[in-house]
């Protein structure tokens, strides 16, 4: 009788301990690839088979909301600080530094982003930012990185990004790296969006993201790697920034080790929740300050 009574305690005891434990990080790295002025509108005309492989492999919405206004600096700010414009004061379409003063300043005298949120809990962390347009480096704490770089003047817009980005995988084979294009952004100022040159480009870039996929593979860490690819806008004729779907509605693609397979994220999803996303694949605290929420419905 007295070992019947305990068993209801003792699965009680353990359903308390399973409850209350950490949460544990779902993979060792993580890879994110951000195309400028991608809009979700594209997504189903664009030829882009490595990143549709992606959709069908992980977790994918196609209404993951910007915030305003729908243009560069304020959006990569809110993906990476986790945020939105008015706590964070990020809120134009080139900021270095906030227009509004930042609600709270963490490390480095900058609101906190993903990579020194990361930094805090991992000092040894390999973390790193590859990018084409300058205004991502006021964006990201470049103290909290590892490693970051630009490529060459004269040498945007080619397949210079992706070279960096494959040598710097092999090479140090990061906990988290950030690589992000300004493209299809500068198509869509040129050109326009939603043009045969626009869609051209998208299959480009698609091939740059299967090479990055496949030098994880080399180096080793592609069974342990999860890979998001996103955007910070969409774009409409030759600009972006207004409140038109099209211009506020971005891709939100997320695949690797723990994601389900084959899934539409059904949540709402805004910008700032990319940042609390990825703290979640690493098992971190976020700051109070932050208002992301993590996609939990991705994990497996």
């Amino acid at each position: 009788m007295k070992k019947l009574f305990l068993l209801p305690l003792i699965a009680m005891a353990m359903c308390i301990v399973s409850c209350t434990s950490e949460p544990k990080p779902v993979a060792e790295h993580v890879i994110l690839i951000g195309l400028d002025g991608w809009g979700s509108y594209s997504v189903e005309k664009a030829e882009m088979p490595n990143v549709k492989a992606l959709m069908q492999e992980g977790c994918h919405t196609l209404q993951k909301r910007a915030v305003l206004p729908s243009s560069s600096a304020v959006n990569w700010a809110s993906m990476f600080m986790g945020a939105c414009p008015e706590l964070h004061g990020y809120t134009e379409w080139g900021s270095k530094t906030p227009e509004i003063p930042s609600r709270v300043k963490g490390d480095n005298d900058i609101f906190p982003t993903i990579f020194q949120v990361l930094r805090k809990a991992r000092p040894e962390a390999e973390i790193g930012c590859l990018y084409e347009w300058d205004g991502i480096k006021y964006l990201v704490d470049t103290l909290s990185t590892s490693h970051y770089a630009q490529t060459p003047e004269g040498k945007n817009y080619t397949d210079e990004l992706k070279n960096m980005a494959c040598a710097y995988i092999k090479d140090k084979k990061p906990t988290f790296a950030a690589i992000i294009y300004d493209n299809p952004d500068h198509v869509g100022h040129a050109i326009g969006h939603d043009t045969p040159e626009y869609y051209a480009n998208l299959k480009e870039l698609d091939g740059y993201i299967g090479e990055i996929v496949e030098a994880t593979k080399e180096a080793g860490i592609y069974e342990n790697t999860i890979f998001i690819i996103t955007a910070d806008h969409g774009g409409i004729n030759k600009g972006h920034g207004g409140k038109t779907l099209q211009e506020m509605e971005t891709p939100f693609i997320i695949a690797g080790k723990g994601i389900k397979k084959g899934t539409t994220i059904e949540q709402s999803m805004m910008q700032f929740d990319c940042a609390s996303t990825i703290a979640r694949i690493f098992a971190l605290d976020q700051p109070q300050v932050w208002i992301g929420r993590p996609m939990m419905e991705i994990f497996e």
